[in-house]
């Protein structure tokens, strides 16, 4: 497949650039693939288009202040964003300005937290050792949240640390939002118990490659990073259940799809944990998912090619263009659509 049929015309006033004013009035779009019928509703009520029996799947990573801004001893500024945790104290990041900073350099960040960078990895990425073990807990006071490259503001507030991320959000690892899962309020899942629907959660440590376009010309070309994730035996149980029962599994994000699809083993789901680099594109053959919710994604990017490969290219992409038309707010702040 091409991967210039991933391309939509999207004007830039419906990029998102703030959260709807509560979660869950966020407008939904209902795409049912049987019928190829549309339907423009509101996310609060996403449990009329729910089954009793069904299973939500939600990916409870925790986005981490992984942006740090600091100086050299020279006084020249340096950005330090953090990718991904290699040991106790050291971290694969994105070092800018990484030319002007040389292996062995020391950087100066607030709360009294400094870092050596280190030699220059694969895809311009730097390894960074820091004075102290603690950094996760440090960085909530000294980090800022990552917001991604497409909301245009110099920094993000206090505004962005609750709403970039989900109300269950637990395990501290991510470096963006499972976007579909901001919708979320605690009266959304009262609703969704009411009406007999179970949930779960599995975990996905979201990398900075979720931004990445697709480069290649064809689909099959383009390569995922690997991302770490861990299923529960509970969780697994439960999934287990609910296809044993005739429930749907509903992935919350393409995140959870990925991670579903990956532990669907023998024709169940397995626990464990591990890293995955399940890249999805049509004509990919779903065996875990049933139902996807996932907001609007970027054109020409790998979460697109996997809405594209669950809903069918034709409908989605029309799809995409009527949310244009009806003028849905796109992107990680955005709406949310509902493959059926």
């Amino acid at each position: 497949m091409k991967t210039s049929e991933l391309h939509y015309e999207l004007p830039a006033e419906l990029i998102a650039q703030r959260p709807a004013e509560t979660r869950d009035v966020s407008r939904l779009l209902v795409l049912d693939r049987a019928t190829g019928a549309r339907h423009v509703e509101v996310f609060r009520d996403v449990a009329r288009w729910l089954r009793r029996g069904d299973c939500l799947v939600l990916n409870d990573t925790r986005v981490i202040r992984a942006r740090l801004r600091g100086r050299k001893a020279t006084g020249g500024r340096v950005e330090i964003f953090l990718l991904h945790q290699d040991g106790p104290e050291t971290w694969e990041a994105l070092v800018n300005p990484s030319a002007r900073v040389k292996p062995g350099a020391s950087v100066l960040l607030p709360c009294d937290l400094a870092a050596t960078v280190g030699e220059v990895l694969p895809n311009g990425r730097r390894r960074v050792a820091f004075d102290r073990a603690d950094v996760l807990d440090v960085l909530e006071q000294a980090g800022e949240v990552p917001l991604p490259p497409y909301i245009r503001r110099e920094r993000p507030d206090e505004y962005d640390a609750e709403r970039y991320q989900t109300v269950y959000a637990r395990t501290p690892g991510a470096v963006a939002a499972p976007t579909a899962g901001l919708h979320f309020t605690d009266e959304v899942f009262a609703s969704l118990e009411h009406a007999g629907i179970r949930r779960t959660t599995l975990t996905l440590h979201v990398g900075y490659g979720t931004f990445r376009p697709i480069q290649a010309e064809r689909l099959e070309e383009h390569q995922l990073d690997a991302e770490d994730f861990e299923v529960s035996p509970a969780a697994a149980s439960l999934l287990n259940e609910t296809r044993a029962s005739d429930g749907r599994i509903i992935a919350v994000g393409t995140t959870s799809t990925r991670v579903l699809e990956t532990q669907f083993q023998g024709g169940a789901f397995q626990s464990g944990q591990g890293i995955t680099n399940c890249y999805i594109y049509p004509p990919y053959e779903f065996q875990a998912v049933d139902a996807l919710l996932t907001n609007f994604h970027l054109p020409r990017s790998s979460l697109l090619a996997l809405v594209c490969a669950f809903g069918g290219t034709d409908l989605i992409m029309n799809a995409y263009r009527f949310a244009v038309q009806e003028r849905f707010r796109f992107y990680s702040y955005g709406d949310a659509m509902l493959i059926l």
